[in-house]
């Protein structure tokens, strides 16, 4: 993971807001208020938010909404109000700036850099929790005069507050393992073409004008970092990835070409509050009315009526009819406004476009989906292979052949005889799942138990695209249960073991998404997992050390993992890593011993003879923000160790 940016607890700027300064006791309240006002309203014109804190920041916005009321009534406060009453004002306008800059970050900051540094901004989201909740809890309601309604509102937001403090960001696995396998240095392939797709797509970075944009946020965030820190180097080997993946030149992200002529989103622009949509707080791309007179996006609003709801989000009121009309004056005032600042709608999918190749290639697809059932050999290799190399790249691809019904086909041709078929068959399979349609439907098909059986006994490319296949299927949670059911771990232990150093990618890989799920954990153990993670900790050339370690972190949450890499040695090559790896081998070394200590104090003492105590100290100041944290946790474990140096 990369480290923290150096933003400081109410310090720097202040998201935008020029009149927004440190406080100095010459703050008049009125200036305090409309400074916060300011701020609020600054924030809530952000068009959109990064993936992977999209939700937390929707529901702080919304938040900091309902303190406008409350402003609203203390600005007409007739009354002069105590010191004490401006100190705590001054103390909940620290925390909203705070949590001004934070939402400005995941606002504007790089795409790559926040999924990589998730679990770090969900700490910042926390740390903006407590200051505001602490903020609250000081305000002199009974001096402010404030009125029973708006204090029962201030009231609901501490207590959703105290419940978002003790809530724990759940982390997008797919996301997660996708970054792990794509940044590896050391494998050629570092990852299937499909990976670096999805993870593209995750990250909304699948468009030349995307990568302009995020090359624009990278290179301010290597202009903060130092362009040669670890962290600022990985975050430059995804971006190169996903150029590449679009054909793109590959530049030095310090040379400074010019902005991009039409970015998606100026940096001082300030969005027009009645052009965002109030379900989603973006800008309107088609606005449609409906029954309760207030404005939607078109999108939005169906998924709220599709959902059940009978209500106007806005009002609340129960609508006569879920009819909407579409809301033309305003399209255009957004077109207009859209053309005078430079400024992109976000884009939709193409549906015209996808229209267009169906039409274009329907017959074509449908004639090789046909071929797969031919009785002739050479005829079904062809179509296969035709099918393969078509999922391989194009989604509106992936739709049509699944549409003609490809997927029974392709799983039944994995019980051919024929090598080459059973490859083909297994990668089309693998490609076609990037769909998140089609997960379900291969799934249907029955893919899962025939997957496994070619994992056993397939070649070696077959049995690596076979891994792929079930790391892609595994994302949906059920069939991390089916797979371990089907017995697809010991298969994928014995690539892991056996196989060639590809081979091995694929299967950690896909272990490491299937040891999420409970029951997995104990049937990897089983299976004899933990000799050939060993292995791949003592050979640092095959490059997955990071992802050994973060399996056996996962092994180390249920008694039977910490009973089989609870031993002496391990404890050993542990505190090796922590000593001399390199910062993300610190980070999962440190993880894995601080789990492991945590359920038995032995291993805090047998660190502590390995001599790990100065290196913790260590990771403390330079490590890592999450090596940090656990490093700090680990050290308050010694302390309660008579042993400490």
């Amino acid at each position: 993971m990369v480290m923290d940016a150096g933003e400081r607890d109410g310090d720097g700027e202040d998201g935008g807001c020029e009149t927004v300064g440190e406080d100095n006791g010459t703050k008049s309240p009125a200036d305090l208020v409309n400074e916060m006002v300011t701020m609020i309203e600054y924030v809530a014109r952000f068009g959109d938010y990064r993936r992977a804190q999209k939700k937390e920041c929707y529901n702080l916005v919304r938040r900091l909404k309902i303190f406008l009321p409350f402003f609203d009534e203390v600005r007409h406060l007739g009354s002069p109000i105590s010191p004490n009453a401006v100190a705590s004002l001054s103390k909940l306008k620290k925390a909203i700036r705070l949590a001004t800059k934070l939402l400005k970050t995941c606002n504007e900051g790089s795409k790559i850099y926040l999924a990589l540094e998730s679990e770090a901004i969900m700490i910042k989201f926390h740390t903006v929790y407590v200051k505001l909740t602490k903020a609250l809890e000081e305000l002199p309601f009974d001096e402010l005069q404030v009125s029973e309604e708006v204090r029962e509102q201030i009231q609901l937001m501490l207590t959703q507050l105290t419940r978002a403090k003790k809530r724990t960001d759940t982390q997008d696995i797919e996301l997660a393992v996708d970054l792990m396998a794509v940044s590896s240095e050391t494998d050629e392939r570092n990852a299937d073409i499909a990976i670096v797709e999805r993870l593209a797509k995750k990250l909304d970075l699948h468009t030349v004008e995307d990568l302009k944009i995020e090359t624009i946020a990278v290179r301010k965030l290597a202009k903060e970092r130092g362009s040669t820190s670890e962290s600022t180097q990985q975050i430059r080997r995804l971006l190169n990835k996903f150029k590449q993946f679009l054909g793109m030149e590959i530049t030095n992200i310090l040379d400074c070409p010019s902005t991009p002529e039409k970015s998606g989103k100026s940096q001082s622009l300030v969005i027009p509050h009645e052009f965002l949509c109030p379900i989603t707080l973006e800008l309107m791309g088609d606005p449609v009315i409906i029954a309760s007179g207030q404005t939607f996006e078109r999108e939005s609003i169906q998924k709220w009526f599709d959902s059940k709801h009978r209500t106007c989000p806005k009002t609340r009121q129960a609508l006569d009819h879920l009819s909407v009309a579409p809301n033309y004056a305003l399209k255009n005032l957004i077109a207009q406004w859209c053309e005078k600042n430079n400024f992109h709608l976000p884009k939709k999918e193409d549906e015209a476009s996808s229209k267009r190749f169906f039409v274009d290639h329907e017959d074509e697809i449908a004639c090789l989906v046909k071929e797969l059932s031919s009785g002739q050999l050479e005829v079904q290799r062809k179509a296969v292979k035709n099918i393969r190399l078509l999922s391989k790249e194009n989604p509106e691809a992936r739709v049509l052949i699944a549409k003609c019904g490809a997927i029974p086909r392709l799983v039944h041709l994995l019980c051919y005889p024929d090598s080459k078929i059973q490859e083909h068959a297994v990668t089309a399979l693998l490609n076609l799942s990037i769909d998140e349609s089609n997960k379900r439907l291969i799934t249907d098909e029955g893919a899962i138990p025939a997957i496994i059986e070619v994992l056993q006994s397939g070649s070696t490319e077959t049995r690596e695209n076979s891994a792929a296949a079930l790391f892609s299927l595994s994302m949906l949670n059920e069939n991390k249960v089916r797979i371990g059911l089907e017995n697809g771990i010991p298969p994928l232990v014995d690539l892991l073991q056996n196989g060639t150093v590809r081979s091995k990618r694929d299967a950690v890989t896909a272990l490491f998404g299937l040891s999420l799920n409970h029951s997995n954990k104990v049937r990897a153990i089983e299976a004899g997992i933990v000799p050939p993670l060993l292995e791949l900790l003592e050979d640092k050339n095959k490059g997955m050390v990071d992802e050994a370690l973060s399996i056996f972190l996962l092994l180390a949450t249920v008694a039977e993992g910490r009973q089989a890499i609870g031993q002496l040695s391990f404890i050993q090559t542990l505190v090796n890593f922590i000593k001399d790896g390199t910062p993300k081998n610190k980070e999962c070394a440190t993880s894995v011993l601080l789990e492991l200590s945590s359920n038995n104090s032995s291993h805090i003492l047998a660190a502590l003879q390995f001599g790990v105590y100065e290196h913790l100290v260590e990771i403390t100041r330079s490590g890592t923000n999450r090596a940090q944290r656990k490093a700090n946790a680990l050290l308050q474990l010694m302390s309660k160790c008579e042993q400490i140096p």
